[in-house]
């Protein structure tokens, strides 16, 4: 792996101090701003989505496996240990809005150059890239709090290279003002230059532009309910009834792919990259377990099948080596004279056998006894025929192509058997936001009170069924493992795609229903939001923070105390603020910053520091496990 590792105090100087330069391929159009033509507004538009990331490699490299554990969303391969809640590097993350807000500088700076009338006919576009800022400018602060924005990227235009930090409260109001300037402008303005070819997101479609601007309002008001609940409410009520409507439907949704193919330049902008990630992060047990229990069919498109298909299983009787009893449980098989024959998987069947995570308690995976087939699959899982040998992972990982367009997959074999493999690479397509998630949040602000059109359970159908659909839809275009092919193989594995008459049966159990507990409820509400967040690590960390969910002694999913070896207050909420150098340009601003939100500079900080140093959004929130307040 190429060194990518940066402090991200003098990573975000640096963007700083070059925020308004722009990539080799556009250098033409931004080497002289006032020669820039009408036209080359478009391009501007056009590179600013290109350069649209919030989860980039880095995040799921770094980022991820942190906020999965300290979750309790997925666990450690190893298990969990007293270590668990040490930081890594970070990257991705926190400055990643400065690569889409200097292109919002420079159409800025273009369109001042033109006479009135003419910089009128680009205000859609200008509106689509405040948008894009808006959402990256939510994500970047998330974990790092105050950012410097209102000043940020205008060296280049005679503004400072040492931009202020920005409060992340006066920033929400700013977000929240310019999303509502954005939908005014996508809803009334007209004879607009915006050409369709260059919007790859919703090809020109000023309704879906605003759309998408109202509902992301919704991403805001969830960040402000441990800090001014009534303010978050009413501006739920405020996107419920505002003329532009909410992101409702397929076609609504921000889900789309960059490029289909690229001449030269930069691959991962079509296939999102081809490094691997969380090779160390499996799924939880307790998530999986929920979700077979409801037999909800995302649980297929976030995990990978385990390595157990039914020829594995027979290949270890011909053995006669021991199969994990948890696998085990869930064969038919017959023995004669001592010879095992696997005749069929039980209980739900193919393909829903084969999703299985891993136990959450603390030190598990060091107690073989109870453990073992879990942790020690190494020994426990692995088969020799002849010379060969292999070992066959028992749990569930995360599904890295609904992540990567260009991660191969090799379906699992007996030793010494077929190599049969998946090496096409093909153009991923990302979400980052949609019906399901502005359906779960209207669900949630009902249920705290906000004046809502529609019942809370009326928002909750709508988006469990959204979001198994969109699911469904990604695995589909990212051509994920299984999805429409069972590989010829196995004779009795099953494809994973969605099947006619699942989302019904799933959303008639009583763990999908709204009942009038209102605390039951409530938790339901955040459990489905988790669920749906499985993909976007980010955003399932913020929903554990700001609610306490999973809650200690839940019926659902329980969070597991793992106190005396670490309390719940000793698991970070944050992420580290690297201490700056005195060289800095940024030096005494950042040192301000950090002494402004309550925040110790430095590497290698404990949990407990990090649980009560928190950003501002998070103040008041409830502590791990605790559940709402």
């Amino acid at each position: 792996m190429k060194k990518i590792t940066y402090l991200v105090t003098i990573f975000l100087s640096g963007l700083l101090l070059f925020a308004s330069s722009c990539s080799d391929e556009m250098a033409k159009i931004n080497s002289n701003p006032s020669q820039v033509t009408d036209a080359n507004i478009s391009y501007l538009f056009a590179q600013a989505v290109i350069n649209f990331e919030p989860s980039g490699y880095l995040l799921w490299f770094y980022n991820a496996p942190m906020t999965l554990k300290w979750g309790q969303m997925g666990v450690p391969t190893g298990g969990f240990t007293p270590s668990y809640t040490q930081t890594t590097a970070t990257g991705d993350q926190g400055s990643q809005y400065i690569n889409v807000l200097k292109y919002a500088r420079d159409i800025e700076y273009v369109r001042s150059n033109m006479k009135e009338e003419e910089a009128a006919k680009f205000a859609n576009i200008a509106a689509c890239v405040d948008v894009l800022t808006v959402y990256l400018g939510i994500f970047d602060s998330d974990m790092y709090g105050d950012r410097p924005f209102t000043e940020a990227a205008k060296a280049r235009y005679g503004g400072t290279l040492t931009p202020k930090y920005d409060k992340i409260s006066d920033l929400y109001s700013l977000w929240l003002e310019t999303l509502d300037n954005a939908v005014n402008t996508l809803t009334t303005s007209t004879n607009q230059t915006f050409p369709n070819n260059q919007d790859v997101i919703y090809r020109g479609d000023a309704a879906k532009w605003a759309k998408l601007a109202n509902s992301l309002k919704l991403k805001i008001a969830a960040r402000l309910i441990s800090q001014d609940r009534s303010k978050a409410l009413a501006i739920a009520s405020e996107v419920a009834s505002n003329p532009a409507g909410v992101i409702d439907g397929s076609s609504d949704d921000f889900l789309f792919n960059k490029a289909s193919s690229i001449t030269g330049g930069d691959g991962d902008k079509v296939y999102h990259w081809n490094q691997g990630f969380l090779e160390s992060t499996a799924s939880s047990q307790r998530v999986v377990n929920f979700m077979l229990k409801n037999q909800d069919p995302r649980v297929r498109f976030f995990y990978r099948k385990n390595a157990w298909n039914s020829r594995i299983v027979q290949g270890f009787f011909d053995q006669g080596k021991d199969i994990p009893k948890f696998i085990l449980d869930n064969v038919t098989y017959t023995e004669e004279n001592g010879v095992k024959k696997f005749v069929s998987w039980k209980g739900l069947g193919e393909p829903w056998v084969r999703y299985y995570g891993l136990p959450v308690e603390m030190n598990a995976g060091q107690n073989n006894l109870l453990y073992g087939d879990y942790f020690d699959y190494s020994n426990r899982s692995r088969l020799k025929i002849g010379d060969a040998e292999k070992t066959y992972v028992p749990f569930s990982g995360f599904n890295q192509e609904m992540v990567i367009g260009r991660y191969d997959f090799t379906l699992p074999t007996l030793p010494g058997g077929p190599v049969i493999q998946d090496l096409d690479d093909n153009p991923w397509y990302g979400m980052y936001m949609s019906t399901a998630e502005v359906n779960l949040y209207l669900a949630e602000f009902k249920l705290l009170g906000a004046s809502l059109p529609k019942t809370a359970q009326e928002y909750f159908n709508k988006a469990i069924k959204a979001s198994v659909e969109e699911y469904n839809r990604l695995a589909a275009l990212n051509k994920i493992p299984y999805y429409g092919k069972t590989y010829d193989y196995d004779p009795f594995e099953e494809v994973i795609d969605l099947k006619a008459g699942e989302i019904d049966a799933m959303v008639a159990n009583p763990d999908y229903q709204l009942t009038g507990n209102a605390a039951l409820d409530l938790e339901k509400v955040y459990i489905q939001q988790l669920i749906h967040f499985t993909m976007y690590p980010n955003d399932q960390f913020v929903t554990v923070r700001r609610s306490g969910i999973p809650k200690e002694g839940s019926s659902l999913i329980a969070w597991q105390n793992f106190s005396p070896e670490v309390a719940n207050s000793a698991i970070p909420r944050r992420f580290e603020v690297g201490a700056p150098s005195p060289t800095d340009l940024m030096y005494q601003i950042l040192i301000d910053a950090y002494k402004s939100q309550g925040f110790t500079p430095g590497t290698g900080q404990d949990g407990a520091l990090l649980n009560s140093e928190r950003v501002w959004q998070d103040v008041n929130a409830p502590q791990f496990g605790q559940g709402p307040n």
